[in-house]
Formats: structure tokens, sequence, C-alpha cells
């Protein structure tokens, strides 16, 4: 047992790249630098649209061209209807 401890202790130290947790603290670092680099290239290569001024009324004016609500809408407003007073409504014909 003397003869381990010892030679243990006269062994040349290893150079520091050849320890693995050494790698796990400077690794995890250098990946989250690299992501963001990686963000940055994304956030300035595709810039957001610039929205219309008038995003608003055009709105409005698709709402108003649309008319009244459609029968395809009938099972959601009765499901709403529903949740909020708890009572069910029958569907309405178009």
């Amino acid at each position: 047992m003397n003869q381990t401890v010892q030679s243990a202790a006269t062994q040349a130290p290893q150079k520091w790249w050849k320890y693995g947790h050494v790698w796990m603290v400077v690794g995890g670092p250098a990946i989250v630098v690299v992501a963001s680099f990686f963000t940055l290239y994304l956030a300035i290569s595709r810039p957001d649209p610039v929205m219309d001024e008038n995003y608003y009324q055009k709105g409005i004016d698709i709402n108003k061209t649309l008319g009244g609500t459609p029968s395809s809408t009938a099972p959601a407003m009765q499901a709403r209807n529903h949740a909020a007073t708890g009572v069910p409504q029958p569907l309405s014909a178009p």
C-alpha cells in the first residue's frame, strides 16, 4: 500500500487538457458563446418585416367584408356560451 501511495505522489502531473472535468467547466460556457453568435447571425440576417401603419383599420375592414358569423363557427360559439353560462344552447341554422 505504501508503494502505491508513493508512486502516485512521485508521478509527473498531467497537462490540464487531459482532465475531463476541465472540459466540462470550459465546454459549457464555450457552447453558450457559440450559440449566442449563431443567434446574433440569425437576428441580423432575417430582420422582422415592417408592419403597416393602418393594420388596425385594415383588420376592421376585413371583418366588415366577412359579414356575420359563418356556420363553421357554430360549434365554437355553442361551447363558449356553454362555458360561460353552464347551459347548452341549441345550434342555430344559418
